[in-house]
């Protein structure tokens, strides 16, 4: 499992990372998300990891 936190507002993100956030299930700064460890989830991790935190559990 792995546990993504928003750290960094979506603000100036491009349209496509704004949604990667929110299909991850992150609306507020800070708010967390559990998701399952598999290729598709740490796609979209990869591609927002600038904007989010990223934990194992």
């Amino acid at each position: 499992m792995l546990k993504v936190t928003l750290v960094k507002s979506t603000i100036g993100a491009i349209p496509k990372h704004r949604k990667t956030v929110q299909a991850l299930g992150l609306n507020k700064l800070h708010s967390s998300a559990e998701h399952q460890d598999n290729p598709a989830v740490r796609g979209m991790i990869k591609q927002v990891s600038h904007l989010v935190k990223v934990e194992e559990i």
